[in-house]
């Protein structure tokens, strides 16, 4: 049995409460995970070029009050 396949049967098991806890858990951990590499990618300026294309449509006047 695969490490996947064991947390496929550990999971699938669990009590209904239990279950809702992993759920919270495995939502934080996978937003913590998102914003570790958006982090990584801005200090590597992957994003730059999507900053400058905002702020130049900004500038333009493309943009509107939220």
């Amino acid at each position: 049995m695969t490490k996947l396949e064991q947390i496929e049967k550990s999971v699938a098991a669990l009590s209904p409460e239990e279950l809702k806890a992993f759920a919270a858990w495995f939502e934080a951990l996978k937003a913590d995970m998102w914003d570790r590499q958006i982090e990584t990618d801005m200090k590597a300026g992957r994003l730059d070029k999507f900053a400058e294309a905002a702020l130049a449509d900004h500038r333009a006047g493309r943009t509107r009050p939220l």
